[in-house]
């Protein structure tokens, strides 16, 4: 959605906009806040994180078996359990497949012959307009990863279906955005 189509459905649900101001910006992330005025006529404010386009990637090999990336989170202070994922903050130009398949590349190694896409999510529509893809990845080649710096700690690992599906039971997957996808995919009766 543009920013016009935004502040269109804004308006037509009956939020008046009184002001914007972005608050901060770096490479990755703006925040601006909106004070607006309620449907109910009551004043408010709008903290608004904006992110770009992401992609979410479940790769599942020819046996059945998905693969995860496991690293360390800096704002919750864990190391998480997740599908490869990722934006492409350099390229606004990117299509979510491009995003994808290269997000899949850097961080597994792993190639795909099929790209399937699942559907679409917001990671957080409450406070930010960031919207990811979800991708379902088969007809896999391993490769070398190609991570960040950020990533140096990332590493790859392959599990049953089965016993990702325990994981998220148990409470070993905590990462909503692989739930999610998963559960996009899932419903498709794609896996």
């Amino acid at each position: 959605m543009t920013d016009d189509t935004i502040r269109k459905a804004q308006k037509e649900a009956g939020y008046q906009l009184l002001s914007t101001e972005e608050v901060y910006r770096n490479p990755w992330t703006a925040m601006r806040e909106d004070k607006i005025i309620h449907p109910s006529g009551k004043e408010g404010l709008y903290g608004i994180v904006e992110r770009g386009m992401f992609a979410v990637i479940l790769p599942q090999h020819k046996n059945g078996d998905v693969s995860l990336v496991q690293q360390f989170r800096y704002p919750v202070g864990k190391r998480l359990w997740e599908f490869p994922m990722g934006m492409w903050e350099t390229r606004d130009d990117a299509t979510p497949e491009e995003v994808a398949l290269g997000e899949l590349r850097e961080e597994t190694g792993l190639r795909a012959g099929e790209l399937i896409h699942a559907g679409t999510l917001y990671q957080g529509a409450g406070y930010s307009t960031q919207k990811g893809h979800v991708f379902l990845a088969r007809n896999l080649e391993r490769g070398a990863s190609e991570r960040e710096a950020t990533e140096a700690d990332m590493t790859v690992h392959d599990f049953p279906l089965a016993e990702f599906e325990s994981m998220i039971a148990r409470g070993d997957i905590t990462c909503m955005v692989t739930i999610a996808a998963f559960a996009q995919i899932r419903a498709r009766g794609l896996i």
